[in-house]
């Protein structure tokens, strides 16, 4: 069959978003937004089509749970919920089970990624007093709130497109529920499965060690101290000083002179007033080897000083998508327009060779910052980042924890029953935080993840071109060729297993994106319901379990949970296997071809 020059070009284009997308180079909204351009100007997307689709439901309705979200976080909601029910005495097996339950049903009701960030740094402290590996239970965590958000339809971004395109191919949205019963199932299950085997699966590399000590005392890091004119430090060699570094558990890298750094760890080199040391050492560590020598943390004369009390640490790792990711300290002005330094960066145990603040930070770093105790919080949500330690919970409106929770039920039960449009219900929601000052209007912009707004904006018209060419059909009939005389439930299982893998590797929204008008045109050449392929798409969309890049959540916990890019699939394909098997059976009895 000929294709026209229609579905050759939007083929290209969309080839050409799925490899930039693998090779990760660009970001996905530059990717998304760059291939709309280049589609509007080689003619195949209407220009009066072009930027519908930052009008689309799916993505207003995404902007306003990220919002709710937030608004959730800042009230206290979730603090009265984890302060009753984590207890380190818990075993790990019952540890795992209670923080799963409790991140899958908040995940089932706001956005996933805040789920984790506000239940992380529990399941860390809950780690430390047991004086175990937080890499035991960090990674069921992420599998479990991602799981959670299969059951309803805000829980997650697809399930918001997927029931967004069944009305524009059917004629009607999904409701709020209609995930439910397919969603639970496979959360119950897939929960079962992390809480009793599924941990023991990690690899003994990653749970052998106390983690959670290494990260409170954060070994790893590379600092950087200066030399004042009155550090005893002046006119000794750099090797003078290794005893002293080895006395408080310190080791001196090397030497930065005028800005550039010394050859090697310049061990024979006499230092002097001005030079600075770069040293590989944990806060503490840091704070006494600095006393003993009398250094300083920065050579400006605008920011020199010992440590002071006024002044406190924090650690924060840094997810897809923050404002520092692929930036250095010195690209945003951190320590000249915040007045917070980037002390040390640990990434996976790796030494940098180059200046700390010059660094290009990556997903899933863990940073070191100094600053104000007044201050810190607020530059670390800036920086998009994640706290790693108990204040990621300290939240300052716990009297209003009560109100923002029944606003938001009271929000969801009336686009339930059909009483209020749902993005008119979320927006309502919305209003009443801003006018009850439960969240305030920058907080309220700060919550939208902008680049999923664009990627999923600027892929909508695209997809629409796609559909309209008849494009999908094609795809259609190959797959429908492919599984000619097998039964349907193999054509499930297939579109399953393929979607699957592309959200493994892929943004779940432009999984979706691409699956759906897919899995509908297979429908109806095989004269199926739709809802049964539809259903399909939405649940192996939501399984990015085989590695740190398929979910946010994966990536965040990388870091902290000391785990290789190796180490997700132990754990996660048994766990999309058992989707699999849960989900199709599930999906054939409450939604039948």
């Amino acid at each position: 069959m000929t294709m026209t020059y229609e579905q050759v070009t939007l083929f290209a284009i969309m080839g050409s978003v799925l490899g930039l997308l693998l090779w990760g180079r660009i970001r996905y909204d530059v990717v998304s937004f760059g291939a709309l351009a280049v589609a509007v100007l080689l003619g195949v997307v209407d220009t009066d089509k072009a930027f519908a689709g930052f009008g689309h439901p799916a993505v207003i309705i995404i902007a306003l749970v990220l919002i709710v979200s937030r608004a959730l976080q800042l009230s206290g909601a979730i603090e009265m919920i984890t302060r009753n029910f984590v207890d380190a005495g818990r075993s790990l097996t019952m540890h795992i089970s209670v923080m799963a339950g409790i991140g899958a049903t908040l995940s089932a009701f706001m956005n996933n990624v805040a789920a984790l960030a506000l239940l992380m740094p529990v399941d860390m402290q809950a780690a430390n007093k047991s004086k175990r590996s937080p890499a035991l239970s960090l990674m069921p965590l992420s599998f479990a709130t991602i799981l959670g958000g299969m059951a309803t339809l805000i829980g997650t971004p697809p399930n918001i497109v997927i029931a967004q395109f069944r009305e524009t191919a059917l004629g009607e949205p999904y409701k709020m529920f209609d995930f439910a019963p397919v969603g639970l199932a496979c959360a119950a299950v897939g929960i079962a499965y992390i809480a009793l085997i599924g941990w023991r699966f990690l690899p003994v590399e990653a749970t052998s060690h106390n983690s959670a000590a290494e990260l409170e005392d954060l070994e790893g890091y590379v600092v950087e101290v200066g030399v004042p004119a009155n550090s005893p430090a002046v006119g000794q060699t750099v090797r003078e000083l290794f005893p002293i570094a080895d006395e408080n558990d310190a080791v001196i890298l090397g030497v930065v002179r005028r800005g550039q750094r010394l050859p090697g760890f310049a061990s024979g080199e006499t230092l002097r007033k001005g030079d600075i040391l770069v040293v590989e050492a944990g806060p503490d560590a840091v704070e006494q080897f600095a006393g003993a020598l009398k250094l300083i943390y920065s050579s400006s004369s605008k920011h020199t000083g010992p440590l002071a009390g006024t002044l406190s640490m924090t650690e924060a790792v840094v997810p897809i998508g923050a404002r520092i990711e692929g930036r250095s300290a010195l690209d945003v002005s951190l320590l000249y327009r915040h007045g917070v330094m980037l002390l040390g960066i640990s990434r996976q145990g790796k030494r940098f060779r180059e200046r700390v603040r010059r660094v290009n930070i990556k997903a899933g770093d863990i940073l070191l910052l100094m600053g104000p105790d007044d201050q810190l919080p607020e530059v670390v949500n800036w920086l998009g980042c994640m706290p790693l330690a108990e204040r990621g919970l300290q939240v300052t409106q716990r009297d209003k924890a009560g109100l923002a929770i029944s606003i938001f039920a009271v929000a969801i039960i009336a686009a339930s029953v059909g009483i209020v449009y749902l993005p008119v219900a979320l927006a309502a929601c919305v209003v009443a935080y801003v006018l009850l000052k439960v969240i305030s209007l920058s907080q309220l912009y700060e919550a939208i993840e902008w680049p999923v707004v664009v990627l999923l904006a600027s892929l909508i018209p695209i997809g629409a071109a796609l559909e309209q060419s008849g494009g999908t059909s094609l795809i259609a009939q190959l797959i429908v060729t492919v599984t000619v005389g097998l039964p349907v439930v193999a054509v499930l299982v297939l579109m399953m297993i393929v979607t699957m893998t592309l959200s493994d590797v892929l943004n779940n929204v432009a999984t979706v994106l691409i699956a759906a008008p897919v899995a509908v045109d297979v429908a109806n050449r095989l004269q199926v319901n739709p809802d049964s392929l539809l259903m399909t798409v939405a649940v192996a969309a939501s399984c990015a379990f085989l590695t740190p890049i398929g979910h946010k959540n994966n990536t965040i916990i990388m870091g902290p949970g000391g785990y290789r890019f190796g180490d997700y699939w132990r754990m996660g394909l048994p766990l999309e296997i058992i989707v699999v098997i849960v989900s199709v059976p599930a999906i054939l009895f409450f939604w039948p071809l």
